[in-house]
């Protein structure tokens, strides 16, 4: 990786934990979900980056794919919040999450799960380690405090304009392996749950073009976004045209309704261990 290239990654990284840190700080009991994710964006933009994907803020049983598009619903009391934030210089991304109680202090055990998890996991990444060896501690750090990984999750490789790269981090032991080398970028990121760790899908509200690109709209969203996710509240003048080509995340919701914690950081692996761009 040249030194062009590690400092875009290191502003987006800087630039990511700013906004998760800010955003975090302003959820609080009757807010719009929407308030929160308008300046999470807002604010990436302000500080001279760009959005890899709209703010994630996926509550209780949601794990994942969630964005509010108007201002229903708001935070309530005793919620478990998965903020999760994408930022990328110049197609370079960072990609990292937190979780957090609203107004209540009902689920830390499960939530520091999470944060123990991801640290263990940290902790393992140097060049040619396994990906099944980092899913293998991810599983055995949370089953430790007496919960369950969300198995069908996973971290992921990152390169440039490409979220999900191609290698994938699980959660669990798994016996389908890859070695990760130097110079590689990964989000990892364990989730955690009261329940069996399944996931069944919601709806979509969360979008990208994919494949083949046809028809006027299409192009333009394209033009606009590459192939990085995008929302409809962020097109309003093209929702509910038909945007071939599309393809849609669906919610990701744990099956038998139980919370899902997750904790996230962007890595840079070297020979001797990963650099953690969004501390």
């Amino acid at each position: 990786m040249n030194d062009t290239i590690h400092e875009f990654y290191l502003e987006a990284g800087k630039i990511a934990a700013e906004v998760r840190t800010e955003a975090v700080r302003k959820v609080k009991e009757g807010i719009p979900l929407l308030e929160i994710a308008q300046y999470a964006e807002d604010r990436t933009e302000d500080l001279g980056a760009k959005t890899a994907f709209p703010c994630n803020i996926s509550i209780n049983e949601i794990a994942s794919h969630y964005t509010p598009e108007d201002n229903v619903p708001c935070f309530t009391k005793g919620d478990v919040a998965k903020i999760d934030i994408g930022v990328h210089i110049e197609g370079y991304i960072a990609d990292t999450a937190t979780t957090i109680e609203v107004g209540t202090k009902n689920h830390g055990k499960l939530i520091g799960a999470c944060d123990d998890a991801l640290e263990k996991a940290i902790a393992s990444i140097k060049d040619h380690t396994d990906t099944g060896t980092i899913g293998k501690i991810i599983e055995e750090t949370i089953k430790k405090h007496g919960f369950n990984p969300v198995r069908d999750l996973t971290g992921h490789s990152l390169e440039r304009y490409n979220l999900h790269a191609g290698i994938t981090i699980p959660n669990y032991k798994s016996f389908f392996s890859h070695k990760i080398k130097k110079d590689m970028v990964f989000a990892i990121e364990p989730f955690a749950t009261y329940g069996k760790g399944n996931i069944r899908h919601g709806k979509p509200h969360i979008f990208a073009i994919s494949g083949e690109v046809n028809g006027k709209e299409a192009m333009e969203v394209r033009e606009r976004f590459g192939t990085l996710p995008f929302t409809m509240r962020w097109i309003p003048e093209i929702k509910g045209k038909d945007l071939r080509g599309l393809r849609e995340y669906y919610e990701l919701i744990e099956a038998s309704g139980e919370i899902v914690a997750q904790s996230e950081h962007t890595v840079i692996v070297n020979k001797e261990g990963c650099e953690v761009i969004t501390r």
